[in-house]
């Protein structure tokens, strides 16, 4: 089987959707024999000190660089105790508490965050979809909402799947957002979290966009398809540029007057 053309993929996704950073591939390291092949095959950086995730996932999606991250470069007890990098303490409890009614909700609110099996990962890659050596777990986008949109149409088209049920965990959104996916093998879509809006920067309120890495030529394919037979990328205006006429529908019927007078043409 030929290697999927991601670099193709992610120049189809950035002119059509008009994203802003690059997709983020990222892909779970459990075997030593696989993580060892990347390093020898893939060029890659490595964080010189410990950051979160959505930090990590910066260099990827911004810089469009492939950054490894292991253990000891994890700075995120968040994204440690989602991927099964430690195990739940009394400082992850009290660390979500203002979120939360009480101790025991926030107890139990970390406890039902997605996470890989505790002590099998080896260490996670971020790269733009560029550069992904082989298909990714998941395909991790920044985008607003309707890029959003059209990304999770076309996943609920190509995969046959609906209603869409997104999942949203506290204080995880990036780091649990790509598990969540990871473990389910779904599509998902996640608010910033708190940690993702100041130590990830992303201040124009972007939304964290989630594809399992084995449907993401799916959704390229349909949406090259739409380009070609259509004429442009959106769904919401066929035939139009992604994302088409920035225009009100039925604007000319959306006038307001007040009781007892004309309303202006």
């Amino acid at each position: 089987m030929s290697t999927p053309d991601f670099a193709a993929m992610q120049e189809l996704l950035m002119r059509e959707l008009r994203l802003m950073h690059y997709p983020v591939a990222v892909t779970y390291f459990f075997d030593q024999a696989n993580l060892d092949a990347f390093r020898k095959s893939q060029p890659h950086y490595a964080p010189v000190k410990p950051v979160t995730f959505c930090q990590a996932e910066i260099g990827a999606r911004m810089e469009g660089i492939p950054v490894l991250v292991e253990k000891d470069k994890m700075g995120c007890t968040n994204a440690q105790f989602v991927m099964g990098w430690k195990g739940m303490d009394e400082a992850e409890v009290k660390s979500h508490a203002k979120y939360c009614a009480d101790l025991e909700q926030a107890k139990r609110f970390v406890e039902t965050k997605p996470r890989l099996p505790e002590g099998t990962l080896l260490a996670v890659a971020v790269s733009p979809l560029a550069l992904a050596v082989g298909v990714p777990d998941v395909v991790h986008f920044y985008c607003d909402n309707m890029q959003a949109y059209h990304l999770v149409d076309d996943w609920m088209a190509t995969q046959n799947v609906h209603p869409f049920q997104p999942s949203f965990c506290m204080n995880s959104a990036a780091c649990g957002g790509c598990v969540q996916t990871f473990n389910s093998k779904l599509a998902n879509i996640s608010l910033a979290c708190s940690g993702s809006y100041n130590a990830g920067k992303t201040e124009r309120g972007e939304i964290n966009v989630f594809i399992p890495g084995a449907h993401i030529a799916d959704i390229a394919a349909r949406i090259a398809a739409r380009v070609a037979e259509k004429g442009g990328a959106s769904i919401t205006r066929i035939g139009h540029p992604f994302p088409g006429a920035d225009i009100c529908k039925n604007c000319p019927l959306i006038v307001f007057k007040k009781e007892g007078e004309t309303a202006k043409a």
